[in-house]
């Protein structure tokens, strides 16, 4: 629990810049891997992800088998700033246990959380990749500047309802009701494809099922409508740690709805793990409107705003005293 403990006071003594989020020409979504991107989908953007994946859980020593299917929903809204959004997730679990004559069914919420994430530094923004007329060579130099990443905290809570059949603590550990969860997140861009994301999670903070994740997803452009990943998860905790790869595709039928497909399988067989999933993302943007920053010395569409008024008081100070 020390290393934990050191763990939290890292994340939150990170110092960083404020900077601003980035609305996309093209949906942003976090599936089909499990890492969490650095960038907000945009103020009052309202972006729903869901899946269906098939879970198969094989135990070795126990003897034991339960396959099912699991609902997955999450729910982004960009709120306040272009940098902030809340996010709510939902995973439902619905699946058959097997120990050689004795069968059981098991359904449940694994997992229920609400929180939000931040923006805090973009390296990109307000920065402009000028080409060099005078020089070949610059322009294709390579360039340092990807290899720094967008930075973005998330804080949430985890909420329990009803029994979670599904955990792997002694039936004599009580999970708590609620349990904080914080996330630090990163993100690289490598060139015009590649993309690097990486997750480190401090979960269930002060409670018997505290644990540390790790997520790294690596995700390659091939064109215009179609996407690659890999992933690597891991997590760490008194009661089960593992590692989980996983790859998959994503297919963008338009700018604002993504359907994708993924396998994942971990690397242990106390118990094996295996799952296939589809998904769809969709995000409603009609009433989005850009937020712009104006270069210095010019007029924001504010300051047209009040510059107006205050020519309409003016006028209205001169018609009364003539």
């Amino acid at each position: 629990m020390k290393s934990i403990q050191a763990l939290l006071v890292l994340l939150f003594g990170i110092s960083s810049q404020i900077s601003f989020g980035q609305f996309t020409d093209e949906i942003n979504s976090n599936r089909p891997g499990k890492s969490m991107m650095a960038f907000a989908v945009g103020k009052t953007i309202i972006q729903t992800e869901t899946g269906v994946t098939y879970v198969s859980e094989d135990h070795n020593l126990l003897d034991y088998q339960a396959k099912g299917f699991m609902g997955e929903l999450a729910i982004r809204y960009g709120v306040w700033k272009e940098e902030l959004e809340i996010i709510g997730e939902i995973q439902y679990q619905n699946d058959k246990l097997t120990s050689g004559s004795y069968e059981e069914s098991r359904n449940g919420f694994k997992q229920l959380t609400l929180g939000a994430k931040y923006l805090i530094y973009d390296p990109f923004k307000n920065f402009e990749d000028k080409p060099n007329l005078y020089s070949w060579k610059a322009n294709h130099s390579f360039k340092w500047r990807q290899f720094i990443p967008a930075f973005a905290m998330y804080a949430g809570a985890n909420f329990k309802v009803g029994d979670n059949p599904f955990s792997y603590a002694p039936s004599d550990i009580i999970e708590p009701s609620f349990s904080p969860k914080v996330t630090a997140i990163a993100q690289n861009h490598f060139g015009g494809r590649w993309v690097l994301v990486t997750n480190l999670t401090y979960d269930k903070i002060g409670t018997d099922f505290a644990t540390i994740n790790y997520i790294l997803t690596l995700t390659r452009g091939f064109n215009a409508q179609w996407s690659g990943f890999i992933e690597n998860q891991g997590y760490m905790g008194d009661y089960y740690s593992d590692g989980v790869m996983r790859i998959g595709a994503a297919f963008l039928f338009d700018k604002h709805m993504q359907v994708d497909a993924s396998i994942g399988k971990n690397l242990k067989d106390t118990p094996g793990l295996f799952n296939a999933g589809i998904g769809f993302s969709w995000r409603f943007a009609d009433q989005y409107e850009e937020v712009k920053i104006a270069k210095p010395g010019t007029e924001t569409k504010m300051d047209k705003k009040v510059k107006k008024k205050a020519e309409k008081e003016a006028k209205k100070r001169k018609d009364a005293v003539e």
